[in-house]
C-alpha cells in the first residue's frame, strides 16, 4: 500500500538515522561498573590550539556524569568528535607565498616535494589555532538480548569511528567477556532491488507503505539521476525509469505507521522520525527524570526492536556474507 500523504512529525530527540550490526551469540555484556571505568579513561577532551580533531565519551543523559547508561538490559554510549577545519584553499594560499619567498631567497624555481611539504606543516600549525572547530555526536545502542548494535549513523564510513571506539573500550575491560565480534547485516535481497520491486509493482512490504520521497540513479557512465519529493511515487513515470535501468537508491518508507524513515542502498536507515501515536505514547510514559532520557530510551529501543525484524524479513530475511568481505567492510 502506498501512503496518500506525507505523516512526517517531530522526532524524539534521540536517533536521526540508524546503521546495525549483528553480535556474535557468545558476546556477553560486560560489567557496567568496569565498563564505565574504562570509558572515564577515554573520557572526550576538547581539541588543543594545534589539534585538528579529538573524539572521546560523553554522557548520553544531560546533567549527568555517567559514561554508560544502562536501561532495561539496553546499553546507550555517545562519542563526541570535535574537527578544526582549516579552509583548503586558505592552506593553499599561505602555501604558494611560502614557496614564492622560497624561490626568491634561494634564486631556484623548483622546490623540492619535501620542502612544500614542511611548509604545508607549518602553516597548519600556524592556521589551527584561528580555525572554528565544529563538534558532533554519534549515538549507539548495543541490545545483548537481540544481538543487535545500532550506530546513529546513515552510513557504514559515519559508524566507523563509534564502532572502532566500542571495540577498543570493550577490549580494556579487565576480565572482560569474547569480543564483540561484530558483523555488518546481510540480506537475501539486496535494498536496491527490494526498492525496485516495490515501486514497479506499486505493492510496498507488509508492514510497510512507500511514501512521497525517492531517488532513482542509472547504472551507466552518465550516472543520470531522477529525484521525487513530496511526490506521489504510485505513477506509471517511476516504473518506467526502472525498466529503463535506473536504480532506487533511497526511498522514504513508513513501518506500522508509528515510524518514517528513508531506506537507503546500503540498507541504512536515514531521516528516522516517530510518527503522532509514539510521540503520544511518549508524552504518557513520561518519567521523573529530567529529560526523560528513560522513557525515551525505551520507546526508542522498542520500536526499533520491531521495525529492523520487519524490515529484514521485507529484505527476504538475512544472509551470511563471507568473512573476507565482512572484514573489508568493516575497515572501509
Amino acid at each position: 500500500m502506498f501512503a496518500a500523504s506525507e505523516r512526517h512529525q517531530a522526532v524524539l530527540p534521540m536517533f536521526k538515522s540508524a546503521c546495525f550490526f549483528r553480535i556474535a551469540d557468545h558476546f556477553e555484556l560486560p560489567d557496567l561498573a568496569a565498563l564505565e571505568r574504562v570509558l572515564q579513561k577515554g573520557r572526550f577532551v576538547p581539541c588543543g590550539p594545534t589539534q585538528p580533531e579529538s573524539s572521546g565519551w560523553v554522557p548520553p543523559r544531560n546533567k549527568s556524569k555517567v559514561l554508560a547508561e544502562s536501561i532495561a538490559g539496553h546499553l546507550v554510549l555517545k562519542l563526541c568528535t570535535e574537527k578544526r577545519a582549516v579552509p583548503s584553499s586558505a592552506i593553499k594560499a599561505a602555501v604558494e607565498e611560502r614557496v614564492e619567498r622560497y624561490k626568491q631567497e634561494t634564486g631556484n624555481e623548483r622546490v623540492p616535494s619535501k620542502v612544500k611539504k614542511e611548509f604545508k606543516e607549518e602553516v597548519l600549525l600556524d592556521l589551527l589555532p584561528r580555525a572554528f572547530s565544529k563538534k558532533a555526536n554519534t549515538l549507539l545502542w548495543l541490545d545483548p538480548k537481540s544481538r543487535m548494535l545500532v550506530v546513529d549513523a546513515g552510513s557504514l564510513a559515519a559508524a566507523d569511528r563509534v564502532v572502532s571506539s566500542l571495540l577498543a573500550a570493550l577490549l580494556e575491560v579487565p576480565g572482560g567477556g569474547p569480543a564483540l565480534d561484530l558483523q555488518i547485516v546481510h540480506t537475501q535481497s539486496s535494498p536496491a532491488a527490494s526498492m525496485s520491486h516495490w515501486l514497479s509493482t506499486r505493492e510496498a512490504p507488509w508492514h510497510f507503505t512507500v511514501d512521497r520521497d525517492c531517488e532513482l540513479k542509472a547504472a551507466d557512465e552518465q550516472k543520470s539521476s531522477v529525484r521525487y519529493a513530496r511526490h506521489t511515487l504510485d505513477i506509471d513515470e517511476v516504473a518506467q525509469h526502472i525498466a529503463a535501468g535506473k536504480v532506487p537508491t533511497q526511498l522514504a518508507l513508513t513501518w506500522n505507521e508509528r515510524v518514517s524513515f528513508m531506506l537507503t542502498e546500503a540498507g541504512q536507515l536515514r531521516r528516522l522520525k516517530m510518527l503522532d501515536v509514539v510521540l503520544k505514547e511518549a508524552e504518557d510514559a513520561k518519567g521523573k527524570d529530567d529529560d526523560n532520557f528513560d522513557a525515551n530510551v525505551a520507546i526508542l529501543t522498542g520500536e526499533l526492536s520491531q521495525l529492523i525484524p520487519d524490515l529484514l524479513e521485507a529484505l527476504g530475511g538475512e544472509a551470511e556474507a563471507p568473512a573476507v568481505e565482512q572484514a573489508e567492510k568493516l575497515a572501509a
